[in-house]
């Protein structure tokens, strides 16, 4: 099967009309997209937008040879002027299959919002899986049982729907996964890349010609994961972010409860709020038996730094007389027990920590104490990950990987 993307951007286009923001600024000249829409084996197009033929020839191909026109999602604005020699666009009602002379057949997937999704799947057996912009499968298929092929989708907009499909098993490890319905929500450039890289999915310039069944490198999503950076630097929100497309997720907590402390239930309830509803919550500091578990969920471990404060007061580290009788050596052994498992896992894990001190020098024996060893337990910790990211401000800085 052969698909040419004749555009990739939202129903509005990128950079959107008129609008100041940093991403449209940014999307100019190769990095604009125009409105999503998809020919298949010249034969069918999904989705009409301004200027496809002309698009089509930028790529290389043509739209005489198409025979039908589908449309996916409700278009805002002025009509779309139909090319000479293309059929009318309409739409197949949900459930319902429509067989084309090329031999493709397509089938209508319902959305959980206004739109349609297509499934189509070609004469020689292979499935490509298109859903429309803001939206997310209400249900799929019967014969879903193998993964699609390709799965073209709006991975920025509705990670959830991602999530979705792999539950079902409909995107497996050989799935080929394309963002497309890109708006100025997401970020451009390498930004993107990288996040649609832990999403297992890329994303491709307008007029891009791809091949199903045609071997390519797929992104690789991290194993292991450390995310560090300073107090409210947005660290919390990316670890987050890198494990919304997973279709289970344990949210380890290692803060505990505090009794009598609105302000930290308030934090709390923040970060549950934030979070999918698939995923399920521990609350625990006792990490090891769950890295060391062969098969289950991925985990987002936050925080490390809070993980450390347990640890050392389980070791009475907090003493100086405790501390050099014994103490610093149990917490070592408690770390490198940590960090052990950590080598060891083959869970997906993606883990919070905070960046120690940067270079202010605490004002007791105890906090400095403290830095100092969360500094070496970050350290012996980001040895272990494939991946290790310092957030800034918001912005996601790889330090490897």
């Amino acid at each position: 099967m052969e698909l040419t993307l004749l555009g990739t951007g939202s129903p509005l286009g990128l950079p959107r009309p008129d609008c100041p923001c940093a991403v449209c600024a940014r999307s100019r000249g190769t990095r604009a997209r125009a409105a999503t829409a998809l020919l298949v084996d010249g034969a069918l197009l999904l989705d009409l937008t301004p200027g496809a033929a002309l698009a089509a020839a930028r790529a290389g191909r043509s739209l005489v040879g198409v025979r039908q026109v589908l449309l996916t999602h409700p278009h805002d604005g002025p009509a779309v002027e139909v090319p000479a020699g293309l059929p009318t666009a309409g739409r197949v009602p949900d459930g319902r299959e429509l067989t084309l002379i090329s031999g493709h057949r397509v089938r209508a997937v319902p959305m959980d919002s206004p739109g349609t999704g297509y499934e189509v799947v070609s004469a020689d057996g292979q499935r490509l899986l298109y859903l429309p912009p803001g939206a997310a499968p209400a249900g799929l298929p019967e014969n879903h049982q193998e993964p699609y092929d390709l799965v073209a989708a709006d991975v920025t907009g509705r990670p959830d729907a991602l999530a979705r499909l792999r539950a079902a098993g409909a995107v497996g490890p050989g799935t080929e996964v394309i963002a497309v319905h890109l708006d100025h929500d997401a970020p451009a450039g390498a930004e993107l890349d990288r996040r649609l890289a832990a999403a297992g999915a890329r994303a491709v310039p307008d007029g891009t010609v791809l091949y199903l069944g045609e071997y390519h490198e797929l992104p690789e999503v991290p194993r292991r994961t450390l995310v560090t950076g300073g107090a409210r630097s947005g660290k919390s929100v990316e670890a987050e972010r890198r494990l919304e497309t997973f279709p289970e997720v344990v949210y380890v907590a290692t803060g505990g409860t505090r009794e009598g402390d609105p302000e930290w239930a308030e934090r709390v309830t923040l970060h549950r709020e934030r979070r999918p509803g698939s995923w399920r919550t521990v609350e625990t500091t006792d990490l090891v038996p769950l890295l060391a578990e062969d098969d289950g969920p991925a985990l987002l471990v936050d925080c490390l730094s809070l993980w450390l404060t347990d640890a050392m007061d389980r070791v009475g580290a907090w003493d100086d007389g405790v501390w050099a009788d014994g103490g610093q050596a149990a917490l070592r052994e408690r770390t490198a027990e940590l960090v052990a498992a950590v080598r060891a896992t083959r869970r997906t894990v993606v883990v919070v920590t905070n960046e120690a001190g940067s270079g202010v020098v605490p004002a007791t024996a105890a906090g400095r104490r403290f830095r100092d060893e969360l500094g070496r337990l970050n350290a012996a910790f980001a040895d272990e990950c494939e991946q290790v990211v310092l957030v800034v401000a918001g912005q996601a800085l790889v330090l490897r990987g």
